[in-house]
């Protein structure tokens, strides 16, 4: 009898599995909306950093002197256009899509009446906001090889590594603005006085490390700014070089974020 008890304590899954199961499933839900629409969201975010590649990198760029990191001032912000892609998709994406259940759809009820810890529901909305990022970056990425050639620049493991961290951080803020807004109009309030000041001020376009003191600091408090010194290092510079303290930050906003946000989906009212 106490062999039999045992056997069974053993078999019974652990809190974090249920966890990691529970955030799957809510992941899954959306999943199955987003296969659907695999190109569409893989366009929707290619618009804006193909502008910029062109106005600012071929065109501005032809008259700038040679920056720090990469051959030219093209290549120099190829990797903020990927950062800039997948914060703009991570964020609105997310934001959206529980927009979409709380005021129009009205299925965001049923989702808060489901027995799961509110962590692993924040996690599941993180889960689908860091794919949707990836399948818009992916499509800019896949740019960026055409206009460099340096594939594995773009596509090794530390770079892949920070992008994913910068999804989960604006994913983790989108689920947050999607909880907490009453409208669609509210959501573009934060768009329009977070993400695009952001999308200039995060060293997407220039190297914050020429900024005077002031400035600095402002853009440095900025996740963004993280993503992109980290991704232009990691697609340029040799690995001793790279700023290894752009990972536990975005890493540390993500978690803070998550907690944040499992705290809010506790105490929903929807």
């Amino acid at each position: 009898m106490a062999q039999s008890s045992l056997k069974l304590r053993q078999i019974k899954p652990s809190r974090w599995q249920t966890l990691l199961a529970d955030s799957l499933t809510v992941f899954w839900g959306d999943w199955l909306d987003l296969r659907v629409r695999v190109l569409q969201i893989a366009a929707s975010g290619l618009i804006s950093p193909l502008i910029y590649i062109l106005a600012f990198g071929f065109g501005l760029g032809s008259s700038l002197p040679k920056p720090a990191i990469g051959s030219n001032y093209l290549e120099f912000i190829l990797p903020g256009m990927v950062a800039l892609s997948s914060m703009t998709i991570s964020f609105g994406g997310t934001t959206f899509s529980i927009c979409g259940d709380r005021l129009f759809t009205k299925t965001f009820e049923e989702m808060l009446l489901v027995p799961i810890h509110p962590l692993a529901l924040h996690i599941g909305k993180m889960l689908a906001g860091i794919l949707r990022g990836l399948m818009t970056s992916g499509a800019v990425i896949l740019v960026a090889v055409l206009f460099t050639g340096k594939i594995w620049s773009f596509l090794n493991p530390l770079f892949l590594l920070i992008l994913i961290l910068n999804c989960a951080v604006f994913s983790g803020l989108g689920v947050l603005v999607g909880l907490n807004v009453r409208s669609l109009e509210s959501v573009g309030l934060y768009n329009n006085f977070l993400i695009i000041p952001m999308s200039f001020l995060g060293a997407t376009f220039f190297d914050p490390a020429t900024l005077p003191g002031a400035l600095k600091i402002i853009v440095y408090a900025l996740p963004l700014t993280y993503t992109s010194i980290g991704l232009r290092c990691a697609a340029y510079l040799p690995i001793s070089q790279f700023p290894w303290y752009s990972v536990p930050i975005l890493l540390a906003c993500a978690i803070a974020l998550s907690f944040f946000g499992a705290d809010q989906f506790a105490h929903q009212q929807d």
